[in-house]
């Protein structure tokens, strides 16, 4: 090692030197006076390159991404917080650094920022994430929900777009004269103005109804089902509007239509049939390569250049590209995962932001136009509600799902940004109508989850029984239990420990994927996946097992949510330490215990098999009700209870003390625990006993500690 060492330095030595000659004789190469002399001593010559740096078009670019994605992503979790879509925030981060709020508060520094030098750019940019962004929602949408209520759904989304469409047109009657830009005609404004009312946001929907957990119920999949539909409609009404607008005559404009007809059957009946090859070749993860995935990125990409060049925006053509691909979901699930990081992270906030840079709130400066924005709110939650919940109510629907449909089918979102730019782009709608437009948007989105919570409360208040009545109804409740889980096989294990204690109980499963912002096809395998271990064990020992899933962004406040809704008995969790401590039954655990209403069991798994000799340890009468937890265990004649105390209990029940082992030990003997297969004691013993927890870890088997409110 030495000699390897010494050598390495000689060499470099040597070729240090030599460097160094080269460098003396190149400068008799040297003529001239006037050289180009990098090594001023001038302070202004050794800031220059950074002050240049500060402001070269890459630094600048860079700098607006940092703090685009900075504040749309903490906005995001603000509003998440709210139990409202990260789109929100994201929408209200753009709001904030356009000219409404930074240009206000900091114009220099606005001014500098978002230079109008560097906006081309982040259009440019941007335009490139709605394309990917759009194949992405082609790929969402799965037409084949349909074949439940086929007719419902049609009703539904057909009248959720002609209602508020008509609305619209009345609306531009109204609007034209004052607020239509000059040399726009009517039918062009009118119907910019009725697709902007018509359109639903699909993905932000889908996430609302996927944070919900509606996603496997009748209500769920029937909004998700018009709203596809509705979605579907409403490009191609979009597109022949585009056309419309775009081609002046009419001959030009029917000459656009047809070519998009052909276009999109040449999608369909010629490209559709050869990525369908590929899918079924290259259909997962281990066989998909780099070759593949440009093939899947050329026919996006030819699709969004044929739409633009035909006239239809190269948005609906990244659209269509995306429904084509074949409904393997192994296939969409890579396609997804390789452009959707990068594009719901990265390339959309840019959008937002752009959006944000034309949306001037500051122009709505007068009463009269504040009141018009309301007005265009009003007409927008009109239109979606009454075409949405009356077709609903007739098709068979109660109220309170009818309403629900009308506040889910109210979510705009980013998909009428995307029309409002195409429009602003188009010079149809004026920077007054813009802005506008866009506090709709916000306002409708932001509207739904407290719509829903509105008409859940409702509804329960309605069913449920008063306190009086319940406490009147001698009905025996049967115990409840839920298990709560994050890794697939500590649900598995937690189902083990109940059925090993004999918890004979209703029995409930609950697992939360902890990222809300995953597509429905991903949940869809994720939920399976965590459910099957579990599912296993249930068939296994003859367990009937409800499961509940949900993708959230809070997955403790969820938790509580969830328990505390359900009215059960105990729940099981596995023990969790904070990111920086050492307790066991810290952090997340801790907030459970003070917010669950039920009794909690923490199991710290050291690895048991079968649990036939259990030791439960009290500290005095208040760990009394873990006599009637394990009541079932100490009954089954081929196990052993032992029942230790560090004070005088006033009484053990007969039931127990006649089966158990009791004794009264002052000081716990470590050393004796590990013939056990289970130690059991209350989280207040637990307390007690802080100075030996991580003694008693190391020493004992599986510990499980339950907590009573």
């Amino acid at each position: 090692m030495k000699k390897i060492w010494v050598t390495y330095g000689v060499a470099i030595g040597l070729l240090f030197i030599a460097s160094w000659w080269i460098l003396q004789q190149g400068r008799l190469l040297e003529t001239g006076a006037d050289l180009l002399n990098g090594l001023s001593n001038s302070a202004q010559s050794i800031w220059q390159p950074i002050i240049e740096g500060f402001s070269h078009p890459l630094s600048i670019f860079l700098l607006q991404i940092l703090i685009i994605i900075a504040l749309a992503r903490l906005l995001g979790w603000v509003v998440g917080k709210m139990g409202q879509p990260t789109v929100v925030g994201e929408i209200i981060a753009g709001i904030l650094l356009g000219p409404s709020l930074l240009g206000w508060i900091a114009p220099d520094f606005f001014g500098f920022l978002f230079a109008p030098a560097s906006l081309g750019n982040l259009h440019l940019i941007s335009q490139l994430g709605l394309i990917l962004f759009m194949f992405t929602v082609g790929m969402e949408l799965d037409l084949r929900i349909l074949r439940t209520s086929a007719l419902n759904v049609l009703v539904i989304s057909q009248s959720s777009i002609i209602v508020p469409y008509f609305l619209g047109i009345l609306l531009a009657w109204y609007l034209y004269l004052d607020y239509a830009p000059e040399g726009v005609s009517f039918l062009a404004f009118s119907l910019f103005i009725g697709i902007a009312m018509s359109i639903t946001a699909f993905p932000v929907l889908a996430r609302i109804i996927q944070e919900r957990g509606l996603s496997k119920t009748a209500l769920g999949s029937l909004t998700l089902a018009a709203a596809a539909v509705n979605d579907v409609m409403a490009w191609c009404i979009l597109a022949v509007i585009i056309a419309v607008v775009k081609s002046g005559p009419v001959h030009s404009a029917l000459m656009t239509i047809g070519l998009s007809i052909l276009f999109v059957l040449f999608m369909f009946y010629c490209i559709k049939p050869l990525l369908t090859q590929v899918a079924n070749r290259f259909f997962s993860f281990e066989t998909m390569n780099r070759s593949v995935i440009a093939v899947i990125f050329l026919v996006l990409l030819f699709s969004a250049y044929i739409s633009e060049v035909i006239g239809i925006h190269a948005l609906f053509g990244a659209f269509l590209a995306g429904v084509i691909i074949p409904p393997n979901e192994e296939f969409r699930h890579v396609i997804t995962n390789k452009i959707e990081d990068l594009t719901v992270i990265l390339l959309l906030p840019l959008f937002f932001v752009f959006t944000g840079l034309r949306t001037q709130v500051g122009l709505l400066n007068t009463p009269e136009l504040w009141q018009t924005c309301g007005l265009i709110v009003l007409f927008a939650v009109l239109g979606k509600f009454i075409g949405s919940t009356l077709p609903a109510r007739l098709s068979g629907q109660s109220w309170h799902n009818a309403l629900a449909i009308g506040a889910l089918m109210n979510t705009r979102g980013l998909m009428e940004l995307i029309v409002l730019n195409i429009g602003f782009d188009l010079g149809v709608l004026s920077p007054q109508v813009f802005a506008m437009m866009v506090l709709m948007a916000l306002a409708t989105t932001f509207m739904t989850g407290p719509v829903l919570n509105m008409l859940n409360w409702f509804e329960l208040k309605r069913l449920n029984v008063s306190v009086g009545d319940a406490a009147n109804q001698a009905v025996q409740k049967a115990f409840k239990l839920l298990i709560s889980f994050g890794q697939p096989r500590a649900g598995s294990r937690l189902l083990q420990l109940a059925q090993q204690l004999h918890f004979h109980a209703e029995t409930h499963a609950l697992h939360l994927t902890p990222n809300a912002d995953l597509p429905i096809a991903e949940t869809e395998i994720y939920e399976k996946e965590g459910f099957e271990p579990i599912r296993s064990l249930a068939d296994k020992y003859h367990i009937p097992l409800h499961t509940h899933y949900k993708a959230s962004n809070n997955v403790p406040q969820e938790i509580i949510q969830y328990t505390n809704r359900g009215d059960f008995d105990l729940m099981l969790i596995g023990s969790s330490r904070p990111l920086f401590s050492r307790d066991d039954t810290g952090g997340m655990v801790q907030t459970f215990f003070d917010s669950i209403d039920c009794t909690i069991g923490v199991l710290i798994d050291k690895g048991f098999t079968q649990i036939k000799k259990a030791l439960l340890i009290v500290q005095d009468d208040s760990d009394a009700f873990l006599f009637d937890l394990l009541k079932n265990f100490a009954e089954i004649g081929h196990n052993q209870l032992h029942i230790t105390s560090t004070n005088l209990l006033s009484s053990v029940p007969q039931s127990l003390a006649s089966r158990a082992s009791v004794q009264v030990q002052v000081n716990l003997d470590m050393a004796s625990f590990r013939k056990f297969d289970i130690l059991i004691l209350s989280r207040n013993f637990w307390e007690c006993i802080k100075l030996q927890r991580y003694e008693l870890i190391a020493s004992a088997p599986t510990i499980l500690i339950i907590h009573k409110p």
